[in-house]
C-alpha cells in the first residue's frame, strides 16, 4: 500500500492530468475571455459555493474530524477529465467544460494547500498534523499543473502526435482512475465498510446539492441549455483521484489509505450512483426537445 500511495498514485494522477493537457489548445484558454460570463458562473460555483456547501454538510452530518477534513479536501478539488467526458455524453458545451477544468485545475495548486491547512486546523484543533503548505503546493504543482502544461505544449508543437495519442491517453486515464479507486478500497476494505454508513449520506447529499446548485444558478443567470448542463456537471463532480492524492500527501508515511483520503475514495463510487442518472436525463431531455 505504501508503494501505491508514494509512487503509483502520484504517477497515475500525473498521467491523468497530462491526458487533460493533451486535449487542450491555446484557444481553450482564450475562450475564457470570449465567454467570460459562463466561465465566471462555473468558476464561482466551484471555488466559492462548493466549499461553503461542503462545510455546511460536514457540520450537519457531524463527521469525525479527520473525515471532515477529507470531505473538505474533496470539495476543494476541481473537476477532472471525467467532467469533460460526461459533458460530451450529456451534449453540453464541451469547450466550456475543458476551459473550466483546465483553469481551475491550475488555480487549485495555489488554493488547495491553503484551504487544506485551514480545514485541518479548524476541524482537528490541537490534534492537527503540521501542514507544510509550501511542500504541498509544490507537490500539487508537479503532479497536476506541470503535466497539464506539458500536454498543452505537445498539442501546440506536435499536433499530429497529440491527435494520435489523445484517445489512447484518455482511455489510460479512465483505467487508472478505476484502478486507483478499486485498489484504495480493496486495501482498506474494513475501514471502508466501517465508515460507509457515515460517509455515503454526506457524499450523496453533496453531489445532489451541487448538481442542483449548478443547474439552478446557470438557469437563473440566463445561460443557454448546453452551458447549463456544463456548469451543473462542473459544479457537481470533483476530481476524486486528486482528493485521494492530497489526502495521502498530508500523512507522509501512511501504511494504508489515510482517513483524509477516504471520503474521496468512497466518492469514486457514490458519485456515479448520483450523476449517471442525471447525465442520462440531460441527454434524453435534449433528444426529446430536438
Amino acid at each position: 500500500m505504501g508503494l501505491l500511495l508514494t509512487v503509483f498514485l502520484p504517477l497515475s494522477l500525473a498521467v491523468i492530468m497530462f491526458s487533460l493537457g493533451l486535449g487542450l489548445t491555446v484557444d481553450d484558454f482564450r475562450r475564457v475571455l470570449i465567454r467570460p460570463f459562463a466561465f465566471g458562473v462555473g468558476a464561482l460555483n466551484q471555488v466559492v459555493l462548493l466549499p461553503v456547501v461542503a462545510f455546511a454538510l460536514a457540520i450537519a452530518f457531524r463527521l469525525p474530524p479527520e473525515l471532515a477534513v477529507g470531505f473538505m479536501i474533496l470539495a476543494f478539488c476541481p473537476g477532472g477529465v471525467t467532467t469533460n467526458i460526461l459533458t460530451k455524453f450529456a451534449r453540453g458545451e464541451v469547450a466550456l467544460s475543458v476551459s473550466l477544468t483546465a483553469i481551475i485545475s491550475l488555480l487549485s495548486t495555489f488554493t488547495v494547500p491553503l484551504l487544506v491547512a485551514w480545514s485541518v486546523t479548524y476541524f482537528m484543533g490541537e490534534t492537527a498534523p503540521a501542514i507544510d503548505v509550501t511542500r504541498l503546493a509544490l507537490s500539487m504543482f508537479l503532479i497536476t499543473a506541470v503535466p497539464v502544461l506539458i500536454g498543452v505544449a505537445v498539442r501546440r508543437f506536435a499536433t499530429g502526435f497529440a491527435d494520435r495519442a489523445e484517445p489512447v491517453f484518455s482511455k489510460v486515464a479512465g483505467a487508472l482512475f478505476v484502478i486507483i479507486i478499486i485498489g484504495a478500497l480493496a486495501a482498506n476494505w474494513s475501514v471502508f465498510v466501517d465508515n460507509l454508513a457515515r460517509l455515503a449520506p454526506a457524499l450523496i447529499s453533496l453531489n445532489v446539492a451541487l448538481l442542483l446548485i449548478g443547474t439552478l444558478s446557470a438557469r437563473a443567470l440566463g445561460l443557454p441549455g448546453k452551458e447549463v448542463k456544463t456548469v451543473a456537471i462542473e459544479t457537481g463532480i470533483q476530481n476524486g483521484t486528486l482528493g485521494i492524492t492530497v489526502g495521502s500527501l498530508i500523512v507522509e508515511s501512511a501504511s494504508g489509505l489515510p482517513p483524509f483520503s477516504l471520503p474521496s475514495a468512497v466518492y469514486g463510487i457514490t458519485m456515479y450512483l448520483v450523476t449517471l442518472p442525471v447525465i442520462y436525463w440531460f441527454r434524453t431531455r435534449d433528444t426529446a426537445s430536438s
